[in-house]
């Protein structure tokens, strides 16, 4: 069975898929994304795995067209600002980030940069979107009510 991080991640991977199709870059290039989630490597593994799978699922293979830079807090949320600073002067194309304080983080880092969220508690709520429906900005991605998280745990586990 699948659990609700596997199924999250692959769906994250999934809308990373867009931004780094979006634009007209030449054959061959080698894209490079952000990775930033609070918990630590050892705690994100599972989700980290079932995003690289995603992105395998759709053609992006790890050192062959897409290199994944992985930048995880150990559940400091002091290190966020920094990790996401760190992305930015990588120059990734895009950055994952996972939880509101990993995504606000990104989004102080960076105008210029697209940032995929998944797992934002309130996203309007937070300012991190507009609006569920015009979001604007940078910022797209995977927004689950609570309760659907929890119906989606029923039947997936």
């Amino acid at each position: 069975m699948m659990d609700r991080r596997t199924f999250i991640s692959t769906m994250a991977g999934g809308l990373l898929a867009a931004p780094l199709a979006a634009g007209a870059q030449p054959a061959g290039k080698l894209y490079r994304i952000g990775y930033l989630t609070v918990p630590s490597r050892e705690t994100a593994q599972d989700g980290a795995n079932a995003f690289q799978g995603g992105l395998r699922d759709l053609g992006w293979v790890e050192g062959q067209n897409v290199v994944v830079e992985y930048r995880f807090a150990d559940s400091n949320l002091d290190r966020l600002p920094d990790l996401a600073a760190e992305l930015v002067r990588l120059r990734v194309d895009v950055i994952a980030a996972g939880a509101t304080p990993a995504v606000l983080a990104a989004k102080n880092a960076t105008r210029t940069i697209p940032i995929v969220m998944f797992l934002p508690g309130n996203p309007v709520g937070s300012g991190l979107v507009a609006s569920l429906a015009r979001p604007g900005g940078k910022t797209l991605g995977l927004t689950i009510p609570p309760s659907l998280l929890q119906r989606a745990d029923q039947v997936i586990e």
